[in-house]
């Protein structure tokens, strides 16, 4: 058998140099192209949303009926395929018997319904825009649900001074990505279906721009009052390009005091 000769090992390094400059190519200039503010920093300002059903059920589920039986497919709940990095939520047997009990009364004690502020991480994945507003030294974050905003602080970090629906955020940069720990959170569900955490939680996000378009969102939530162990939820948000994109107004409350304070009504012709 013939021996190869240095000079088609030498070809071989060029070729394989050569499709790897042209693997990289496409990343290092999808990273030039990516907005930046004047410091450098990708910018991560626009109107955001998310294409998916994590706001139904967080885990892989399958369609099923809606909590108000009467409204036939109008309510009903769509498949999904979660959004969960592996398996599922690792509750301890005390929270996962809460969390079946809360899926029995969802049509009223879901947080959602009563126009509750979603805290973090849900408000990022209710089927609503958001929009993200970043300077330099801070970074803000407008819901369209409930009219919520919270505050990332990049430079003046500080502990919860109390709890909150919508916590505390302290912000940093690992490189491209954005990095925020949240604390001071109220205890509140993360989706229809009654998974949900306590305030004892702490929430790390991650934001990472793929293209100009698009953003990687990562959220690991510790909790152990409810969990044995931390987990992450990953899903990606998609920039709203159409002319015209904006936060519209979205009468909340006004939807949920029915719901909330029917009850109280006096009955006719008293």
């Amino acid at each position: 058998m013939a021996r190869a000769g240095k000079g088609s090992g030498r070809l071989a390094g060029v070729i394989a140099g050569s499709l790897l400059m042209v693997c990289l190519a496409p990343c290092a200039s999808a990273q030039q192209s990516l907005p930046r503010t004047a410091a450098g920093k990708p910018d991560l300002s626009g109107i955001w949303q998310i294409l998916n059903e994590a706001n139904w059920n967080i885990e892989p589920h399958l369609a099923a009926q809606g909590p108000v039986e009467t409204l036939g497919a109008i309510g009903a709940m769509p498949p999904g395929i979660g959004v969960l990095t592996g398996g599922r939520i690792p509750y301890l047997p005390a929270a996962l018997a809460q969390r079946e009990k809360n899926h029995a009364n969802r049509r009223t004690e879901d947080p959602e319904a009563k126009c509750f502020m979603p805290g973090v991480p849900r408000a990022t994945y209710l089927p609503h825009p958001f929009q993200i507003v970043q300077s330099d030294d801070d970074i803000m974050i407008v819901y369209q649900f409930t009219g919520a905003v919270r505050n990332i602080a990049m430079k003046r970090h500080a502990e919860a001074p109390v709890d909150s629906w919508m916590g505390w955020s302290n912000g940093h940069w690992e490189g491209n990505t954005l990095v925020v720990e949240v604390t001071g959170l109220n205890a509140n569900w993360l989706d229809r279906s009654g998974n949900f955490a306590t305030e004892s939680r702490r929430v790390t996000e991650r934001y990472t721009f793929t293209d100009a378009n698009h953003i990687r969102y990562e959220a690991t939530i510790e909790d152990p009052a409810v969990f044995s162990k931390p987990w992450t939820m990953r899903m990606p948000l998609y920039r709203r390009v159409e002319a015209g994109a904006r936060l519209m107004d979205f009468r909340c409350v006004e939807f949920a005091e029915e719901l909330m304070y029917g009850d109280l009504r006096k009955p006719e012709g008293k």
